[in-house]
């Protein structure tokens, strides 16, 4: 049963994508990019979602807005079951869904002028015309930290960083409740990405937003993220809080995760152990058996190699998946 205060519950999710080969197209296998997760998101909070390339975390926040038509599952979102909806009562929602792209520069359309860009989600769910739609376009500006004389400029006039303050102002547009931030800052600067991480905390507290932070950037998920979730190829292997991950971090995936984040003091960085990981990520189109990630794991058990991990809460909302906990 739904909690009032989760905006997004996922229930066993699993989203496959057929491989075809020859001539005729047979389908012969699945990648398994999502492969049997679930989580919730709170009201107003932040979660992460961390994990290497190719682990699953983009698609997953595409299953969430409906973009996958999903191969099982559940998801919930503001108490109604998404995978149920089709037609006009899908398309009503998802302007209380929203996408912040990774790249600032192949989302924005280069034919539109800014002010275009970003009101266009207001036309398509007439939400604003005429002055309205103006007066709207120009305050989300500001609200970006942007002039409103910049709507009559196209994105090759823009900087990196002002390209993603409109992907931002364009995913406001229809006052979400939720956001899906895919990798926001991952092409920006190191100085510009904490303008923009700064600029989405502000946001999330004025405006009452939801996040679901997509990152491969385990310190910058540190900065903004209440709760963060760690993916390993198409599974969540750890959730917690974020002060209980980086302190008590205990799936050996996540501890080799922690371990490859730079320190800035340097004598703290010479004294601690780094964990390395052998080997390469399995394919999701043939994952190893019992838990994936015993390949590489530097205190795997015979049991790993046979059955899979089931989470379970080891106490204060500390969710992990591992055989050795």
């Amino acid at each position: 049963m739904a909690r009032d205060d989760h905006l997004v519950e996922i229930d066993n999710l699993y989203m496959y994508f057929p491989v075809l080969a020859g001539v005729m197209r047979r389908k012969v296998g699945d990648v398994k990019a999502v492969d049997g997760i679930s989580f919730y998101i709170k009201r107003g909070e932040t979660l992460g979602l961390v994990g290497e390339s190719g682990c699953g975390k983009t698609t997953t926040g595409r299953c969430i807005l409906q973009l996958y038509k999903i191969t099982s599952g559940n998801i919930s979102f503001d108490g109604k079951d998404l995978t149920k909806m089709k037609g006009t009562e899908l398309r009503s929602l998802r302007k209380d869904m929203q996408l912040i792209f990774q790249d600032p520069y192949a989302s924005l359309d280069p034919r539109m002028t800014a002010g275009g860009i970003i009101g266009e989600p207001m036309l398509v769910h007439n939400l604003a015309k005429g002055k309205a739609y103006n007066e709207q376009v120009a305050e989300l500006l500001r609200l970006v930290q942007l002039e409103p004389y910049m709507a009559e400029r196209y994105p090759h006039e823009f900087s990196g960083g002002q390209r993603q303050r409109i992907g931002i102002a364009r995913a406001l547009s229809t006052r979400p409740k939720l956001i899906i931030c895919d990798e926001p800052v991952s092409a920006l600067d190191v100085s510009i990405q904490t303008q923009i991480i700064t600029l989405l905390i502000r946001l999330r507290e004025e405006m009452g937003l939801t996040y679901l932070f997509i990152a491969h950037d385990l310190s910058v998920v540190r900065h903004i993220s209440d709760r963060v979730a760690v993916m390993y190829l198409g599974k969540i292997v750890e959730i917690t809080n974020s002060d209980e991950l980086y302190d008590n971090p205990l799936h050996p995936y996540t501890q080799a995760l922690l371990s490859a984040v730079p320190i800035p003091n340097p004598m703290v960085d010479r004294q601690r152990k780094r964990i390395l990981l052998t080997g390469d990520v399995p394919s999701p189109v043939n994952p190893p058996s019992g838990c994936n990630f015993n390949p590489r794991c530097h205190m795997a058990l015979d049991i790993c190699k046979e059955q899979v991990p089931q989470g379970r809460d080891v106490g204060s909302e500390h969710w992990v998946a591992c055989h050795r906990v």
